[in-house]
């Protein structure tokens, strides 16, 4: 891997939480990714489960592992399986990790190669009541392939089909969403290597560069500093692109007078960052874009105040929702015949504004999190608001990364990457 190791406190800390809230007698299994095809002998670059990443810190395929914490045999409380480096490994791809670097990566003593799996498997199933199998149960997935731990929870549920079945979810979703702080520095860093990488382009667009140019600088300077690229697919936006929300094609030259909205950002150790910003491309707002661009930034910043523990995330958005309000009255994109008629389930805002505010981030750019249950400290989460105004030809989106704080405003990821007008402008024309 590129990134530095990883203090393996912070997976002792995450198992332990996990396996505090497990039924008694019971066993949770988690699964690699698969390396997925893309066509005759090539792949995608692999990208490891995040949960068993979460509870284990292996970045490595064909891993699985085992939580039985009431096991009779304390060795087989926590187990690691893996694949064993043989001639052939060596020679195509390398060494996988040996047992006393797992043991490094993962603080898990008892390691295990792949082919002891079924063997020790059939030995603690029957010594379990319950097995925890993980899903993937967000609320915004989508998702048409059967993954490796689909196809296991099958061959689970087959093969001891007198086990009660438990999900790893719930508890999974309420423990990732509450950071420890070597999680946060871990983000911090994605966003500092993001910071880099914006203010190298800042230096770099003028009128004639395409999209496409300015997303190879960035990823130049996310891989200079140790990640693996971005983490997600880069949205770089000139001009009425911008209106389109997930704009990827970024094939566009950039035009002067046009603004490019920006929504490309880092990972760093599987830790995402999440940036929007928009620039003009000439290096200088007209007073209009100056105008609405105040607009979101105002939003953005008087948003962000209200992500303090107890919140409740549906009703901040409604808060939102009015602060954007009143920005596109005093823009002149609403009237109050617009607002007074307005249906509340499609407010009259979302005609300008029609993506959520905020949502949980970690080691999903849309992190796990349950969004009906009260905001706590050390949640991450993003603040983005945007005014689209496709009449106009430009979109405007400004987005930090926050964390909840015990008491006070969030702490921003993000406070040095450049967002006030004059301050983008100075470093475009410096």
């Amino acid at each position: 891997m590129k990134y530095h190791p990883i203090d393996n406190a912070l997976f002792i800390h995450n198992r332990k939480n996990f396996t505090a809230q497990m039924k008694p007698n019971s066993l949770a299994v988690f699964n690699s990714n698969d390396i997925y095809p893309i066509g005759a002998d090539s792949t995608m670059p692999f990208q490891q489960d995040r949960n068993i990443f979460y509870l284990s810190g292996v970045d490595q395929e064909s891993s699985i592992l085992l939580l039985f914490p009431d096991c009779p045999n304390p060795k087989h409380r926590e187990i690691l399986f893996l694949t064993e480096t043989n001639e052939h490994i060596a020679i195509w791809e390398g060494a996988k990790l040996d047992k006393e670097q797992a043991f490094k990566t993962s603080g898990i003593k008892t390691v295990y190669w792949l082919q002891d799996f079924n063997k020790i498997f059939k030995e603690v199933m029957s010594q379990c009541d319950t097995v925890y199998v993980n899903t993937n149960e967000h609320y915004r997935s989508n998702v048409e392939t059967q993954t490796r731990e689909d196809r296991f929870n099958k061959w689970l549920k087959e093969t001891f089909p007198a086990h009660s079945v438990a999900k790893s979810n719930p508890i999974l979703q309420r423990l990732r969403s509450v950071k420890h702080q070597i999680e946060i520095d871990l983000i911090q860093n994605a966003c500092n290597i993001t910071e880099k990488a914006f203010r190298r382009v800042l230096g770099f667009v003028k009128p004639g560069v395409w999209e496409y140019e300015i997303e190879a600088e960035m990823a130049h300077e996310f891989l200079r500093n140790r990640s693996k690229g971005f983490a997600y697919t880069p949205i770089i936006a000139a001009g009425n692109n911008a209106n389109v929300l997930h704009y990827i094609e970024n094939n566009q030259q950039c035009k002067d007078g046009d603004l490019i909205l920006f929504d490309t950002a880092a990972e760093y150790a599987n830790y995402a960052s999440d940036l929007s910003r928009t620039i003009p491309v000439s290096g200088r707002f007209n007073d209009r874009q100056k105008a609405v661009y105040n607009a979101v930034l105002r939003v953005k910043n008087e948003a962000t105040k209200l992500l303090v523990p107890g919140t409740i995330w549906a009703d901040y958005h409604v808060e939102v929702g009015k602060m954007m309000t009143s920005e596109l009255l005093g823009l002149g994109l609403l009237d109050k015949a617009d607002v007074q008629n307005e249906n509340p389930d499609w407010p009259a805002y979302k005609k300008y504004f029609m993506h959520g505010t905020s949502h949980h981030m970690g080691l999903d750019t849309h992190d796990y999190g349950i969004l009906t249950e009260p905001m706590q400290a050390n949640m991450v989460f993003t603040v983005e608001p945007g005014i689209y105004i496709p009449d106009e030809g430009f979109g405007i989106r400004l987005e930090d990364d926050v964390v909840v704080q015990e008491k006070g405003e969030p702490l921003n990821l993000m406070a040095n990457i450049p967002i006030e007008v004059e301050e983008i402008e100075d470093l475009m024309n410096s």
